[in-house]
């Protein structure tokens, strides 16, 4: 299994959610290229069963997520969510506590709908 071993930045405050997903009410946006909300950090929770984060830019290294393994998703880097079985997730959104220069624009970031 590849997991990630990473922590949301220090100072980082919970500014939403979406709903709990599952494998038939995920979010198409989830699953298709984006970002995080604009100045937010995410956080992607699983909370039963398993999926897999992909970094667009690393596609050939898919990272595992169960509800021992959660995944923080760093802003301005494109991703997406893969459904490899029965799931029910969640993704936090967290406040950072620096401002971040070079924001693109024009990114999709689905995740803006839920804070």
């Amino acid at each position: 299994m590849n997991f990630q071993n990473a922590q949301l930045p220090p100072g980082a405050e919970r500014a939403g959610a979406t709903p709990t997903m599952n494998e038939n009410t995920i979010a198409p946006g989830i699953l298709a290229k984006h970002m995080a909300p604009k100045g937010k950090c995410g956080l992607l929770v699983v909370e039963e069963g398993a999926c897999q984060f992909v970094w667009e830019d690393d596609q050939a290294h898919p990272i595992d997520c169960d509800p021992e393994h959660p995944v923080v998703i760093f802003p301005e880097r494109y991703h997406h969510v893969v459904i490899t079985g029965p799931v029910k997730l969640r993704v936090e959104f967290y406040t950072l506590p620096v401002s971040l220069q070079g924001l693109d624009s024009k990114a999709p970031r689905p995740g803006e709908d839920f804070i």
